[in-house]
């Protein structure tokens, strides 16, 4: 497919005056997004990482009056040390970054490898975070300058939610709106029912467990939680997860029961989606299930939620619980079979936009 972008600006200054400014070549860009990270593990880069993500609407709809005097003067007086000193725990020292940091920038380069490999060099792919750096009005400013007049908008999220895809589609859009020359934007769907995300999934489950002497009596796939009233309000998050675990399930050709479905990062007084893994995990202990693995289907790449969250604190309520063999599945990050489900997804939205 190479040399076959549509470059309708190519050639475009062949008749301009020669005090014209200078226009960079037509470009498809490529932006793929993920939650964030805080530039580092003390106080106030946490506080200010932890103040953009806590003050977004679509993650505590809160009203302002109410939450903003409770989270300044209260929550992030305190938070920030607690999670500094987790994220210190996983903080990866050599590179001075997160380890979601290292890993999405292991992902973009196969990503900009395989592009370049099936697209050719007209196509320009690049990250961007939700919150944190670096920022999506950075990104998408770079873009443009370097010639990218169309722009596919892809959110590492295999499940939609409010919290998480629409949310970054919503900050896509306002630095859209800071662009004099606005380019024509797409922004992906969720991808959970991708086939070739469920067989990365599914090789990755295959892979583990290959190395293990025993079998674990249950595969737990944990997903970050979020208020039960955001589904009764019409998020199809948690329907898609029920859906990602009983397709992974199908395909690995395991029978009903062999996977259990729960929610983590329970955060504030109201009630989330259930059950939570932390008190699951405990159950199973508790009624002979004393080897389990746990996989992560919403994460696209390692982070403190499964790193410090799965790895420590659920892992160590499931062993204080009488839990013998806890096994970590790792996200899918920068694997093969991840990348090339990605780029199927890529691929299959710039119909149209690549001949």
């Amino acid at each position: 497919m190479k040399d076959k972008i549509d470059r309708p600006g190519d050639g475009r200054l062949v008749h301009a005056p020669a005090d014209h400014p200078p226009v960079a070549r037509s470009r498809i860009g490529i932006l793929v997004a993920n939650l964030g990270t805080p530039d580092g593990y003390d106080y106030w880069p946490m506080r200010r990482y932890l103040s953009e993500f806590l003050s977004d609407k679509r993650v505590i709809d809160y009203p302002s009056w109410k939450w903003q005097p409770l989270l300044q003067l209260i929550i992030l007086s305190k938070r920030p040390f607690t999670s500094g000193a987790n994220y210190k725990s996983i903080w990866n020292h050599e590179e001075g970054e997160s380890p979601l940091m290292t890993i999405t920038k292991a992902q973009v380069a196969k990503l900009r490898e395989a592009a370049a490999a099936q697209f050719g060099d007209g196509v320009m792919v690049e990250f961007c975070m939700r919150y944190g750096n670096p920022s999506t009005a950075s990104v998408v400013r770079r873009m443009v300058a370097a010639g990218c007049e169309k722009i596919l908008f892809l959110p590492l999220y295999p499940q939609y939610a409010g919290a998480t895809s629409a949310t970054a589609n919503d900050q896509f859009f306002r630095a859209l709106m800071e662009e004099k020359r606005q380019p024509a934007a797409r922004t992906t769907p969720e991808y959970f029912d991708h086939p070739l995300y469920i067989e990365a999934l599914a090789q990755s489950v295959e892979r583990t467990y290959a190395t293990l002497d025993q079998r674990p009596d249950v595969l737990v796939a944990s997903y970050h939680g979020m208020p039960k009233r955001y589904l009764m309000e019409g998020d199809p998050y948690h329907c898609q997860c029920q859906k990602t675990s009983r397709l992974l399930r199908e395909r690995l050709g395991w029978g009903e029961g062999a996977i259990d479905t729960t929610f983590q990062s329970v955060f504030g007084p109201e009630e989330w989606l259930r059950p939570y893994t932390v008190e699951h995990v405990v159950e199973l202990a508790k009624a002979g299930k004393k080897r389990i693995a746990v996989i992560s289907p919403a994460f696209s790449a390692d982070c403190i939620e499964t790193l410090e969250e799965i790895q420590g604190e659920i892992r160590e309520a499931f062993e204080h619980a009488g839990g013998e063999s806890f096994t970590y599945i790792p996200c899918l990050n920068d694997d093969d079979a991840h990348i090339a489900a990605l780029i199927s997804v890529i691929t299959d939205n710039l119909a149209g936009w690549i001949a």
